[in-house]
This record gives C-alpha cells, structure tokens and sequence, in this order.
C-alpha cells in the first residue's frame, strides 16, 4: 500500500445548498448525513488502500482554516494545500502529481471528489482496490464509472466498449475499454444512452500510475507537464503556487487529458453512489412522512404534500399549511423557501446576496 496515494479534491463552493452552505464551510464540509462530514467520509473511506499519510487533500483559501479544522489532526500538515485560486480540476491534479511525484515515482494514484455520498465502504474499497491493480498493470489511465438509473442530463457519460481481461489482475469487478467521453446530454440524448446499455455516469473518480499520467500531460498538456516537474522540484511548495498557479489554464481534467488519453478503462462501481447535487438529493435520505414530506426535523403539516424541509437546528420546527413542492431550509441568519422545479437554480441567487450572506 505504501507506494499509492490519493488525491481528494475538497475546494467546491457548495451554492446549490445555500443557505446551510457558505463559502467557506461547503457541503463536504457540512453533516448531512450523519455524523461524519462528506469530506470525513472520504477519508475514513481509504482506510486499509492506502496510508493515511499518502492522502493530500487540495481546498482553496476560502475554506482552508475550516478543513484544517475539520481533519487536522488526521493528516500531517503538508497534506492539507490550498489553492491561491480556482484554476478547476487540471491544474489541481497536476498540483497533487508533481506533490506525489516529490515523494514516489513509481506510485500510483487515485482523485476522488470530497462531496459524493457512497455508503457502502466494502463495495467501494473493492472497485478502488481493483482499479489500482488495473492501473499498476497498464498504460492506461482508470476510470469509475456509475450505472446509470435514469437518463440524467445532468452528468458526463463514458461510452463503453467490449469488457477485457487485464493480466496479473484478478479482477472480480467488470473492466471495460473506453471508446469516448460524453459531455451532459440534453433528455433524449441521455434516454438513448440509457437504452444502449454501454454507458456509465462519469464519477469523477480516476486511477493511475503516476508515470502513465506524467506521460499523458506530456503529450497533450505539456504546460502542465512542466508545472508538474516544478511542483516535484520545489523546496518552497507555497511560493511556487503563489507564483506560478494563478497563471495555469482554467480546464477541466476530462477537456485537458482523459479525452485525449491514449488508452482509457472503465471499472463499473459496485458500489451505490450520489453526487449530491442539490437539496433534491439530500430529500432522498430524509425521513417522509404520509405525505411525503421530507425533512430531517419534527414539522406540523396540514394538506401539505412533496415538501423538503432542512433545519439547521434539528429541534426546530416548521408547520406547513396548504403548499406543496417546496423546499424549506432554515438557518440562523436566513431562510430558504423555492420550488422544488428551482432546485439548481439556488445558485444563481449568490450572486445578488450581501456579503455577510455568503
């Protein structure tokens, strides 16, 4: 286990869960699942792949103090890098390659976004397991994939060739060849991918060697390529991203390299999985009651139906009287009240919001 290491990606702005979700306390950083952050989740999800002391956890300057707050104690300070700014997911996972490739060269590696619900940490330890053999066996680079439920325009999709047997790995999860990627669909493109049953959901989640990704950056995005030799160089990891890091294209990793990647696996998760995209798909955990009312505190109802409601202090209360489609959420300082049909347009209200607000 000692030559892998992890990337988890936990610099998202969480809007669409305003107002529970502020700059810088984000939904990975929020409960609302349970006990555990979505970003502690992630972590205790490695536990038995990987050393606790390969894991880097990238955040932005927003929300470092919180994540140090957060998993601190769980981490070596090194682990824990802020981002001076949002140069989306290439520039990040060429940050964490040039970090690992300082420590390991022959390592191989996983990214994994902080903010995905997977409950089933068996499941999921066995297709990471699996798409690591496949990865340390291969030139390719590794994708998980998520079968699909329903034909959701609001995911990538990866269309999947015939299913391949990878020597010295003794895969009991499927491993399939990756004709290409799909960028979100519009309804009846999504049905269609649905019907031909050779598509998964793009999760996100990707598995290398570190010498295969190295490789690709070189051949597609040698700018990168180059940050990442001076990320492994560096003796001043701070004062080279204040520099250097600002200026790097805003791309994400699915444009920059996996695309154009020479060779590209699919592992179908074994595992259920949820991007938690909005407070519709909170609502889905939420206990219902007759109505389907949805909320995660006691609410009084009368001819209400349909609703979510979230509270910020579950010993609140909320009585709903005659509505129906709605989403309530309360906090300290503001309330929430929006047709579920809006759902992820919350977002869009940030931006006319005062700044304490945010």
């Amino acid at each position: 286990m000692h030559n892998r290491y992890a990337l988890i990606l936990a610099g998202g702005s969480g809007e669409r869960f305003w107002p529970l979700s502020r700059r810088a306390t984000p939904k990975q950083l929020l409960k609302l699942f349970g006990k555990e952050t979505l970003l502690q989740a992630a972590l205790s999800r490695l536990e038995g792949i990987l050393p606790k002391e390969n894991i880097l956890v990238l955040t932005n300057f927003e929300q470092e103090v919180a994540v140090r707050e957060l998993i601190g104690g769980e981490l070596p300070a090194e682990n824990i890098v802020s981002e001076p700014a949002k140069r989306d997911t290439a520039a990040a996972i060429a940050l964490a390659v040039g970090w690992v490739a300082a420590r390991d060269p022959d390592a191989s590696m996983v990214v994994l976004p902080a903010d995905h619900l997977i409950q089933d940490n068996s499941a999921f330890s066995a297709t990471l397991t699996t798409a690591l053999e496949v990865a340390e066996n291969t030139d390719a680079v590794v994708t998980i994939g998520i079968k699909p439920t329903w034909p959701c325009p609001s995911y990538g999709y990866v269309e999947r060739d015939d299913e391949v047997e990878i020597p010295g790995v003794d895969s009991h999860v499927p491993v399939f060849e990756v004709i290409r990627f799909r960028e979100k669909p519009d309804a009846d493109t999504a049905q269609g991918f649905l019907d031909a049953g050779n598509f998964s959901w793009n999760s996100g989640m990707f598995i290398w060697s570190l010498k295969t990704v190295i490789n690709e950056f070189r051949k597609h995005v040698p700018a990168l390529a180059d940050f990442v030799e001076e990320v492994r160089l560096t003796t001043d990891l701070s004062s080279l991203l204040a520099q250097k890091f600002c200026k790097l294209e805003k791309i994400s990793i699915d444009f920059a390299l996996m695309e154009k990647a020479s060779r590209v696996l699919n592992i179908e998760a074994s595992f259920q999985w949820d991007d938690v995209g909005s407070w519709l798909s909170v609502a889905k955990y939420l206990e219902a009651d007759s109505e389907d009312n949805r909320s995660n505190t006691g609410i009084l109802q009368r001819n209400s139906s349909n609703n979510v409601v979230y509270c910020a202090d579950p010993g609140s209360r909320v009585a709903l009287l005659g509505v129906e489609d709605l989403i309530v959420v309360q906090t300290g300082d503001a309330l929430l009240v929006a047709h579920r049909d809006k759902a992820d347009e919350i977002k869009k209200l940030t931006e006319n919001l005062p700044e304490e607000l945010l």
